[in-house]
């Protein structure tokens, strides 16, 4: 897990190398244990490594291999890469180093660009042709891993966070009024290729852009997710899917067990987490450290799982490890979770995870994590109400979505209305092929965008803040496919994830999967009180607010007046929506 950068020119001029020296040193964090620079006449590469794979200097990048005339920056983990080493070892390929970012050298070689679709694993990264000059950047299938780009006068430049370009200078800074939509309805998800900035765009997952030596770019998406099944699909059994399910759990557990460090678990306490870890177990991790975070009690709302977690560990006898967070300290370092955002996300999860990883860092590099299961396995309320539905577009925006665009035109100035992007975007989803059920168009656009530009996102941002690389076995892309197949009765079984939660019955205690699913919010956040509000109040008042001028003040006056009677259908702060923006506009832009 790492953080690269670029700068590629296109018409004749060398690459700012200053700029590239200050996007390496913004995403130092994400990778402390080494960085590296190679320019090359209009091509410069930047690299912060964390040392997971091969953790010799043989590994160090930005790497380049002269006999093939290729080099390579790369962010992420190939799981497989010992397979595809052996392969391309039968083909003749000799090797320097024993890690995968060499494999995806040798493997571009051996099999041009559908090269990425051999690979089982997270990863973003840009490979460059030294004698063509062609470029060549990826992402992976759901987007676990970031790639940002902006065009610049004569060339482009890329990064692993929005906020390293930034760094480099040169960003149009101006508000996108499509992602301004999509932020205030969709709960801060943006999707790909848009950010907040009009400057920056995302590669969007499961894609490849090839940049030619002149400029001209393509893109073509090489992974797409489709809900489609066989006659044997329909017929097999509940306990056959049971069966076939926890199969391939196993298999994606164990391929994120690949490392040359040891690899812990975040224990939630929740029957996600718990069945990674049973897992782990299961495939003989020994001395397997788990970590799980709490907070305080408040007004009659549960702040941790740890009588959960504790069950968990017991059962498997891990090195355990409970991380207690005052809400004075969950409050105080709140600006640091901010800054650590490379678009703002108004989650509260945000603030726990940051601090979390800070303490999992002390003694982990790498941690499995059980992201993904709600969206893949039908673990959301609105899931049930889509089942049937004769007009699912409708039904998925009234129970999802934040905001209508009536209300939406009452949020923001009239500069900024624009059109109702959000309904648009759910509409081509939906009517796109290869999901024809309703709860199945649904699992799609929650896997393939919500799920990437929320909690994916919020896991790399927070983890890497403090150089912990994070697994999501959820996210396995053969577990993906395997659960598409899945009709959608099997998942919305016993109250969602049904077939889930029976594969786990086979290997956790039944109490952490018979009780109620938690959710710990920061009351702080979810009703604006005290310092938080006040930050809020100060964000939007500012002068830097008011020169922006994206909200009406008259709105803006009747969420300070009585911020906890304004919620969203999913109980987020309408008022936090807007303070984060702000707040993360202040911290990043200005």
């Amino acid at each position: 897990m790492c953080g690269i950068a670029g700068e590629v020119r296109f018409d004749g001029g060398s690459p700012d190398l200053g700029a590239l020296a200050r996007m390496n040193a913004q995403q130092a964090r994400r990778g402390p244990d080494g960085s590296g620079v190679h320019a090359q006449g209009a091509q410069a590469w930047g690299h912060r490594r964390l040392k997971i794979m091969d953790l010799s200097e043989a590994a160090q990048q930005p790497m380049v291999d002269p006999e093939l005339g290729l080099g390579i920056v790369f962010n992420g983990a190939i799981y497989n890469h010992p397979e595809l080493r052996r392969e391309l070892e039968g083909k003749g390929y000799r090797f320097f180093s024993h890690g995968d970012t060499e494999v995806l050298l040798k493997a571009y070689h051996a099999w041009g660009e559908d090269f990425v679709r051999r690979l089982n694993g997270m990863f973003a990264f840009a490979i460059w042709e030294r004698d063509s000059g062609r470029v060549l950047l990826g992402r992976d299938r759901l987007g676990i891993k970031p790639l940002y780009y902006a065009e610049l006068a004569g060339g482009l430049r890329f990064a692993s966070t929005l906020p390293a370009l930034l760094a480099a200078g040169g960003v149009d800074t101006a508000i996108d009024p499509a992602a301004l939509n999509y932020y205030l309805s969709f709960h801060a998800v943006v999707p790909a290729p848009h950010t907040l900035l009009a400057g920056v765009r995302k590669l969007a997952p499961g894609t490849l852009m090839r940049i030619e030596a002149d400029g001209r770019r393509a893109e073509r998406r090489f992974w797409s997710l489709e809900y489609a099944r066989d006659a044997a699909d329909e017929a097999r059994s509940f306990e056959d899917w049971t069966e076939l399910l926890l199969d391939a759990l196993r298999a994606a557990v164990k391929r994120r067990l690949v490392a040359d460090v040891p690899v812990g678990a975040l224990l939630s306490g929740g029957v996600d987490s718990s069945l990674i870890v049973g897992l782990m177990a299961e495939a003989g991790v020994r001395e397997l450290r788990t970590y799980n975070v709490g907070f305080e009690d408040v007004g009659g709302e549960k702040g941790n799982e740890f009588e959960y977690a504790d069950i968990v560990a017991r059962e498997f006898g891990t090195i355990h490890e409970r991380i207690f967070v005052p809400e004075r300290e969950l409050l105080a370092r709140l600006p640091e979770a901010v800054a650590a955002m490379s678009e703002p996300m108004v989650s509260h999860d945000c603030i726990g995870f940051y601090l979390l990883s800070e303490a999992v860092s002390r003694h982990s590099k790498v941690v499995q994590s059980g992201q993904g299961a709600d969206e893949v396995f039908g673990g959301y309320y609105w899931y049930p109400k889509l089942a049937g539905s004769a007009d699912p577009v409708a039904d998925y925006l009234a129970a999802f979505r934040d905001r209508d665009f009536e209300e939406y035109g009452r949020v923001v100035n009239p500069a900024w209305q624009g059109v109702d992007c959000s309904a648009a975007y759910v509409a081509a989803s939906f009517n796109a092929p290869g999901a024809d059920d309703p709860v199945e168009k649904a699992l799609r656009l929650d896997t393939t965008v919500m799920l990437v530009d929320d909690p994916v996102k919020r896991v790399d941002n927070m983890t890497m803040a403090f150089g912990l690389e994070a697994r999501v076995p959820f996210l396995d892309h053969e577990l993906v496919e395997l659960a598409a197949r899945i009709p959608a009765r099997h998942k919305l079984a016993h109250g969602g994830k049904g077939v889930l939660k029976e594969a786990a019955r086979k290997l956790i205690p039944g109490a952490v999967i018979d009780r109620p699913k938690g959710y710990f919010p920061v009351p702080a956040l979810k009703y604006l009180q005290g310092s938080v509000l006040e930050r809020v109040r100060d964000a939007l008042s500012s002068r830097a607010a008011r020169e922006r001028g994206l909200f009406r003040q008259d709105y803006v006056d009747t969420l300070l007046a009585d911020p906890a009677a304004h919620l969203t259908p999913l109980r987020g702060s309408k008022l936090w929506q807007l303070g984060l923006l702000e707040w993360w506009l202040q911290t990043h832009v200005g």
